[in-house]
């Protein structure tokens, strides 16, 4: 089978396939993006179907093109990220085929290059860049056998509590989607038992000011790395209705009953660990935290910024954190399913190359691998904390295409060099 020859190969065409593309048209040259299903198609079958961005229309978009169905200070809806991508590649011209599923990438034998197996034939690449995102692989922990008479799903397969089969409800992770869904099921007229590891908690607005341009003036998006002990906590924000500052002991108030980290199941018993109110205790400590430095900087500068002291009132702690549930029986409860809002495994099984860790991580610097001529894009701490947000993976996208650029600088001079000694020229 002949193979289609093309420059760069992007895998993968959502939010970081079409910055990709973006960047790499601004500086000529030639690639082709390919993609399994629709543009952006995990937002739209990935996602519940109410959920909103956690990020406002202002701050959530590139920097060509402004949602043109949605108020600047509101959170589009999931259908209307999608869309907006969908626009974005029609306003660039992005070389986007869909329904191409890439089964492998492997480096040629004695030649530059990759060699690209599809489902729509073969390609020859002279750069790979993976822009598949973090959200590849749902994670379930091994803590509830499939035997168990219990429904179990991850959030990426939850659509709405209707799905669910009657009865209670266990959310375990309490991230921006367990919030979310926890909520939701709760006003659906459900019990619903949610699971609180350690998070963060920032404020959704302070001071009339949305927490994307706190961190913003802060220089908090720019960190590189996060906190030592932060690798894995989750951000505890939401967009929802209007956005609001996600608060866990509103939600015991509304009927949620609070339960620490989930540890271990035996017998029909779920059991949770003893550091609910830890948790949420330093959920508090990180929200107070950036009400200190905000107000700081309001100082700082001399702005005219709306005192919020109301801001710093905690609610009483709930029952269900001083008299902590640490053992619960499922079927007693009345607990029918548990939804996992656990987060995402990488899965670069078709990218055949040593560009990974033990565990299947990438290597990389940058988004530059460790096997040159490929390329990572949309991973969360890509280049900073806003990496994992749709402005962040668009300057991510802006330094990959530079690398790139780079390389065939190299080669062209390279080219040139062997021309002149062949006396071609």
């Amino acid at each position: 089978m002949i193979s289609q020859e093309v420059e760069v190969l992007v895998v993968g065409a959502g939010q970081a396939g079409v910055a990709m593309s973006e960047h790499l048209s601004e500086r000529g040259i030639s690639h082709l993006v390919l993609e399994r299903d629709r543009i952006a198609e995990r937002w739209r079958t990935m996602r519940w179907d109410s959920l909103v961005a956690n990020g406002p229309a202002w701050h959530d978009r590139f920097p060509g093109l402004e949602f043109t169905d949605v108020e600047p200070g509101s959170f589009p809806s999931k259908e209307q990220v999608a869309d907006y991508f969908v626009a974005y590649a029609e306003k660039i011209g992005a070389p986007i085929r869909c329904g191409v599923e890439v089964t492998s990438v492997r480096r040629k034998v004695g030649a530059p290059g990759f060699h690209v197996q599809t489902s729509d034939g073969n390609f020859d690449a002279r750069y790979v860049v993976a822009a598949t995102g973090p959200f590849q692989r749902p994670v379930i922990p091994a803590v509830v056998p499939d035997t168990a008479d219990l429904v179990q799903i991850h959030s990426s397969s939850y659509r709405n509590p209707a799905q669910l089969p009657e009865g209670a409800v266990l959310v375990v992770g309490a991230g921006s989607s367990g919030v979310q869904i926890a909520a939701e099921i709760q006003r659906s007229g459900r019990q619903v038992f949610l699971s609180v590891g350690p998070h963060d908690r920032p404020p959704r607005s302070y001071r009339g000011r949305d927490f994307c341009w706190w961190l913003g003036v802060l220089g908090m998006w720019d960190a590189s790395t996060p906190a030592a002990g932060a690798e894995h906590v989750t951000i505890a924000v939401s967009g929802a209705d209007g956005g609001h500052t996600v608060d866990f002991r509103a939600l015991a108030g509304s009927g949620i009953k609070l339960v620490g980290r989930t540890e271990a199941f035996r017998d029909g018993t779920m059991r949770f660990a003893e550091d609910l109110r830890t948790n949420i205790a330093n959920g508090d400590a990180h929200y107070l935290g950036l009400l200190d430095e905000a107000d700081a900087y309001v100082e700082r500068n001399g702005l005219d910024l709306p005192e919020e002291p109301e801001a710093r009132t905690l609610r009483p702690d709930p029952d269900s954190v001083t008299h902590p549930i640490l053992e619960l029986e499922l079927a007693g409860s009345g607990v029918a399913s548990i939804v996992w809002a656990t987060g995402f495994a990488v899965d670069y099984s078709w990218l055949q190359v040593d560009a990974f860790d033990e565990k299947g991580r990438p290597r990389h610097q940058r988004g530059v691998s460790t096997e040159p001529g490929v390329y990572f894009l949309g991973l969360p701490w890509q280049s900073r904390r806003g990496s994992s947000f749709i402005w962040g993976v668009w300057h991510d996208a802006r330094y990959v295409a530079d690398q790139i650029a780079i390389q065939r600088s190299y080669l062209a001079h390279n080219d040139q060099h062997a021309l002149v000694a062949s006396g071609a020229i």
